[in-house]
């Protein structure tokens, strides 16, 4: 069984408890697709500009996680009907994983719940 770690972005920590996210780990779909089982680790909240995600990857991985999800709205917005790349809560999305993958040695994968239509996650590693 593979332990996520989630990092959301402080943007939308008052409004989106993460739900989808949730729903979308525990039955495997969407960003979580790919796993035969997993589980949540933890989550942590990225605080602009950034800085500290290499440290919350760092203890993910110390509590356990086996891989590390940014979510989708982290890097795509909502439309009407459906989600769209770009235009996301965090400008410097791809760095950050960069950022995570390099500090932590854990697989870094963009998305959890809502894909964009054609999007497939892929993990940073």
């Amino acid at each position: 069984m593979t332990k996520i770690g989630i990092i959301r972005c402080e943007k939308n920590e008052h409004a989106c408890p993460l739900t989808s996210c949730f729903k979308c780990l525990n039955s495997m779909e969407q960003g979580f697709a790919g796993y035969d089982e997993c589980e949540l680790a933890g989550v942590f909240t990225c605080r602009c500009p950034g800085d500290n995600v290499p440290e919350l990857a760092r203890i993910l991985k110390a509590k356990g996680a086996e891989a590390i999800h940014f979510p989708t709205c982290t890097f795509a917005h909502k439309r009407k009907d459906g989600w769209e790349m770009g235009r996301g809560l965090c400008p410097e999305m791809d760095a950050l994983v960069q950022e995570a993958n390099e500090k932590s040695g854990l697989p870094c994968v963009k998305g959890t719940a809502h894909l964009p239509k054609g999007y497939i996650p892929y993990a940073v590693s």
